[in-house]
Formats: C-alpha cells, structure tokens, sequence
C-alpha cells in the first residue's frame, strides 16, 4: 500500500482477529486474549480467569488448531488475508488517503494501524468495523481500544467510526450481488439460509440491538432477492457453552430442513466480513455434514464479500458517505 506520500485523510479497516499460526500455542495465546474481553464474555474475571485457563484453553486449544490447520492457506489465516486484500484493493481506489487494516484481536493491532495513519500525515481518521451488524461483543471493543489510545494521546486526531452499515444499501446491494452470483455459478438450492454469529440472549436481554440489526439485514436481502418467506429464513450459528443463544439455531434449523425434505441448501453468513474458522470449518464442514447426514442431498456456503469487487463498492459508498473530503 501507498503510505509514502503525505495525505490528510485515513481509513482503518478493523477485524475480529485470528491466531498467527495453527498451533495450539498460538491458539491458546488467541483465545486467551479474546476470551478474557469483558465485552465478549460477561462474567466476573475473578470466576472466569481460573475456568478459562484451567479448563477451556486446555480443553479447546488442539481442537480448535487442527481446524485452523484444514482452512490455512498460503497467506495465512483467511480472515486475515481477505482483510489484507480489501484494505490493498482499497488503497489502490484512493490514492489520495492511506488506508490500513488491523484486529481487535492479535496483530497488527488497532494502535498500531492508527499510528501508522498518522505517520503518513492523516489528521482526518474513519475506522471502519467489519461488522455490519453493531453488537457490544464486537464493535463495542473497538471502541474500547481507540478510547485507551485517545487517552494516551496528546496530538488527538479528528475520528470518525462507523457504527453499522446493516441496513446501507450498497451493502446490501453487495449481498444480493453475491448471492445471484453463486446461483448463476452453482445452481440455486431449495431455501436460502441467512445465518449470522449468535450472542447469548442474556445480551440483548440487557439491550444489545444486535438480532434487529441482523433482522434488518436478512429482511433487507430476502427483499432485494425477491424472495417469498417460505424459501428464506434467519438462524444463528457459532454459541458456545450451556446458556441460552439467539434462536433459532443454525444446526437445528438444518437438522429440521433436511427432517422436512429440503434437499438442496444454500447459506449465506452476512454478520461476516470475510471468510474465517465459523463460515469455511462450520458451516462449509460441520453442518454441512451434519445436513448431508439427517438426509439432505448438498449445502452451498456463498463465500463472504472478502476483498470482491462487491466488496469494494460497498465499502467506497461507506467511506464517500462518512469521509467525503476524500471525492471532494
């Protein structure tokens, strides 16, 4: 990317994360980091610290390395690369700003990308969380960690931070672009599946507006694809221990699917911004097995919008709405 040249604007394109190797030390190093994120998982750190070291790292780290290991490509970790990619693609669009990428979670991080920002002269910053729909387990962290280097900073530069874009048309528009494209390519299944990361329901018991964002994205879709209601539905993948998750589920509702004789499926996963463990291994893998073994003939995982061209222009809308000094 172009960092040389002075410019007054920046844009930092913010992911989750993923380890930097499939290694149960780089796993466990990644979970223990993300696990420990009171915004991800709201217990008592006291309560939580012991159980968390004691028992589900340890648990947890050579299961969860061996799937990395089956998805691990030659530029690394999926997410990680596909987020390379579109900042790349991005910077390449606008030469005029620097733009950068980093995760919440491992390297490069959110400090970092910011002073790299700065360094090559941007006094104006939009972060960009890539996560369309808001939740407090996953946008709200990040601004908890551009508030920790506000505070550290004297010189404090003029930022700006996206929200959500759930219901932005040209997201959307990337989306249903997305998914002809696979139905054209693939052939069309029977029903599509919108199925987005859960959060316990204890969340948005306290307020987290996250399943209407979701609701409103998946709504959106079924709209802009001309579905009728019976050959779509929503479900929520990817919950993690006893309590009570955004329902329905996702395996259940393939379980169910595949009981009622739907034969051919498709899944779309829009919460994700880029293929990553819960889309390729989860679902591309685990249910699509799953489906195929309660007696469902094949289910079709529509790629995330990664660094595609779709991708590209929702994200140049996004930032011509919120930076538009960059077109001026």
């Amino acid at each position: 990317m172009n960092g040389d040249s002075r410019v007054h604007c920046g844009i930092l394109l913010v992911n989750l994360g993923s380890p930097q190797a499939p290694t149960k030390r780089e796993v466990r190093r990644f979970l223990r980091e993300f696990l420990l994120d009171s915004r991800v998982v709201e217990l008592p750190r006291l309560l939580w610290w012991p159980l968390l070291n004691g028992l589900i790292i340890p648990l947890r780290a050579a299961r969860v390395a061996r799937a990395y290991a089956a998805i691990w490509g030659p530029a690394g970790s999926p997410l990680r690369g596909y987020t390379r990619g579109l900042a790349e693609k991005l910077q390449n669009e606008l030469p005029g700003a620097a733009v950068r990428w980093a995760v919440t979670y491992g390297d490069p991080g959110i400090a970092r990308g910011l002073r790299e920002l700065q360094a090559a002269g941007a006094e104006t910053l939009l972060v960009i969380p890539l996560f369309p729909q808001y939740s407090a387990t996953t946008t709200a962290p990040v601004y908890d960690r551009i508030a920790d280097i506000v505070k550290q900073t004297r010189n404090i530069p003029e930022l700006r931070q996206i929200r959500d874009y759930a219901d932005h048309p040209a997201y959307i528009s990337a989306l249903a672009d997305s998914v002809r494209a696979h139905w054209r390519d693939q052939g069309r299944g029977d029903r599509l599946l919108m199925s987005f990361h859960g959060i316990p329901q204890r969340c948005a018991d306290l307020g987290d507006p996250y399943p209407d964002r979701c609701r409103a994205t998946a709504k959106l879709l079924a709209e802009a694809l001309q579905l009728d209601a019976d050959q779509w539905q929503i479900a929520y993948q990817s919950r993690f221990g006893r309590q009570q998750w955004l329902q329905p589920y996702t395996d259940q509702t393939l379980l169910q699917w595949a009981t009622d004789g739907i034969s051919r499926v498709d899944v779309i996963c829009p919460a994700f911004a880029a293929d990553c463990l819960e889309t390729l291994e989860e679902i591309g893998e685990q249910n699509a097995e799953l489906f195929r073994g309660a007696g469902g003939d094949s289910l079709k995982l529509i790629p995330c919008l990664n660094d595609s061209d779709w991708h590209i222009a929702a994200m140049r809308a996004l930032i011509d709405q919120y930076l538009p000094e960059i077109s001026a």
